[in-house]
């Protein structure tokens, strides 16, 4: 008879979108799971983003491919009542206005077609019927239409709920504790805290301790909340998205400052604008400069948005690496520690799907993804 092991109880740190849904499955399975947070719940990267759950947005390669499993997986978690009126499927429109950004979104279109993703090219009057009031500098576009939205702290606080955890709010984690080479706790303010296996799902303060500081790239974004132009209803079928935002994902390294437009039509009847992409910024101000600079692209974009009152402008810090992927595996040299970060502006869309690897990895078993082109041992190595 197969001998059943007793399941674990595993530590999350960070209390985002990717440490909810870890401690989920974790408690799906059965497993005794204790959240940490620095702050609180979503008051990092997951509280300061888009919620795009986008493939159109994706590097071509294991990124893309990783997207379409993770949207995948949203639908599956509203089908099970998970993620109920909290997912929602609409397009996602690239825009161009130069004939170099043309050949940005025609190359994004290539790549989406040899992954079986559908798309729709858009000459400028297809793109006008279907989003009116485009500015005369847009010249042509691409619809990807089964992407999706998710508002990151909604999805944070129900995976959560549904976990039946509290995390341990105002608790940092200032040290790891290790017996020979296997990662036994943590150090927190409040004592020491044991576990059989702890996974790191912080942002890039949280780095230094396990070696990864000096990989890890800090980018500000900017952000603006209008007021409505519209009640009840998206005033826009689906976000526009600047050929610009894909040339940034394909240069990962770029240290200049730069505006990388997204107009977002909210379900409330707002806009999202953003966003700005400051390399190495850790502060969280907003500066009016950076705001104008966003509010004349988007205006320029869709000139209807001249109508609209800024409510709100705010800024998060979003973690990337060296080669522009996410940090996702077992750490090469310390047994009983996960690491889940660096997920740049991707965390909202691959969230759940991270959370469901990670998981699994905590239960000894394997992930359900190749997620090896993200491992840690390629910065860290045995």
């Amino acid at each position: 008879m197969p001998v059943s092991r007793p399941l674990p109880h595993v530590i999350v740190i960070g209390a985002g979108i990717v440490g909810a849904a870890t401690a989920f499955y974790l408690s799906r399975a059965g497993a005794t799971v204790t959240v940490l947070d620095a702050q609180a719940p979503s008051a990092g990267a997951t509280g300061a983003s888009d919620g795009a759950v986008s493939v159109a947005s994706k590097r071509p390669g294991v990124m893309m491919q990783l997207a379409r499993q993770a949207r995948d997986l949203y639908a599956q978690l509203v089908r099970e009542a998970v993620l109920t009126d909290l997912f929602h499927p609409r397009p996602t429109y690239l825009f161009a206005r130069t004939e170099q950004e043309v050949a940005v979104i025609a190359s994004q279109q290539r790549d989406l077609d040899s992954q079986g993703e559908a798309t729709l090219w858009l000459d400028r009057a297809m793109l006008m019927r279907r989003v009116p009031g485009l500015g005369g500098s847009v010249l042509a576009g691409l619809k990807v239409p089964r992407d999706g939205h998710a508002i990151g702290y909604q999805v944070t606080h129900r995976l959560l709920s549904c976990a039946n955890v509290a995390p341990m709010r105002q608790t940092p984690v200032l040290d790891l504790v290790i017996s020979g080479q296997r990662v036994i706790g943590v150090e927190t303010p409040a004592g020491r805290l044991l576990a059989d296996v702890v996974v790191l799902a912080a942002g890039i303060d949280s780095m230094a301790f396990v070696g990864l500081d000096k990989v890890m790239i800090a980018r500000k974004g900017q952000l603006i909340v209008t007021d409505r132009a519209a009640f009840g209803y998206a005033v826009l079928p689906g976000p526009l998205m600047s050929a610009s935002y894909l040339a940034s994902k394909h240069s990962p390294t770029a240290k200049q400052s730069s505006v990388t437009l997204v107009i977002d039509p909210l379900r409330t009847g707002q806009f999202l604008l953003g966003s700005s992409r400051e390399a190495g910024v850790l502060d969280r101000r907003t500066d009016i400069r950076t705001v104008a600079t966003i509010l004349r692209e988007a205006i320029d974009v869709y000139p209807p948005l001249a109508r609209q009152r800024v409510i709100r402008t705010f800024a998060g810090i979003r973690a990337t690496t060296e080669d522009g992927l996410p940090i996702v595996g077992r750490h090469p040299e310390l047994d009983g520690l996960i690491l889940a970060t660096a997920m740049q502006g991707d965390g909202i869309c691959l969230g759940p799907l991270v959370g469901a690897a990670v998981a699994r990895w905590a239960l000894a078993q394997e992930s359900l993804q190749d997620l090896s082109a993200l491992s840690p041992a390629r910065f860290l190595k045995p």
